[in-house]
């Protein structure tokens, strides 16, 4: 439930969301997610928060933070930590949970409602932090991926649990490959 006179702000974790959202077979698409909750409330602040390989010369999420910053997102960053496991494979570690709950805490004071997109169980003491200061919390995420992407005490501790499926159709486009896929058969139908 959003009330029109309510100040809001977003809290994205941007790989769970990713991850979520590629679960059910869809991209996001930023600015109309940023256009829906804005719709919904008075936006004060939307956060986006990811870890950027900092070595590679191009990182493929590159792209998506520099449009983020230019069209009304805080970014939050950090380098990732590369490091090789005990088999030998290339592993990226980039956990934003801290930058992210400090960040909740120091808005806290000034809104009203926040908007999670988040499906990590480590957030519930976060949320129940945040309820004891009067903001209500909204969790976006899935329980229709396979598995769920949301860990149950997070979804039972949210005063509003919001299935990211049932955005797709306001916020959501089509895989690239689907897109790629609809472009070529417009294409081909023109012929």
């Amino acid at each position: 439930m959003f009330y029109k006179d309510e100040r809001l702000a977003l809290f994205i974790d941007g790989s769970n969301l990713y991850a979520a959202a590629k679960a059910l077979g869809f991209d996001i698409d930023y600015k109309l997610l940023r256009q829906e909750f804005v719709r919904r409330g008075k936006m004060v602040r939307a956060f986006y928060y990811t870890a950027l390989l900092e070595n590679d010369e191009y990182s493929p999420i590159r792209p998506l933070v520099d449009w983020l910053h230019y069209n009304g997102f805080t970014m939050v960053t950090k380098p990732a930590k590369e490091y090789t496991d005990s088999q030998g494979r290339r592993k990226v570690k980039g956990n934003m949970d801290i930058e992210l709950t400090v960040d909740a805490m120091e808005l806290a004071p000034r809104v009203d409602h926040i908007v999670l997109f988040s499906g990590d169980g480590d957030f519930r003491p976060l949320v129940e932090s945040l309820q004891r200061q009067g903001v209500r919390v909204s969790v976006v995420s899935t329980i229709r991926s396979q598995p769920p992407m949301i860990a149950d005490e997070l979804r039972r501790q949210a005063d509003n649990f919001i299935e990211l499926d049932e955005l797709r159709e306001v916020i959501g486009r089509p895989p690239r490959e689907q897109q790629a896929e609809r472009n070529f058969e417009v294409a081909s139908s023109g012929n």
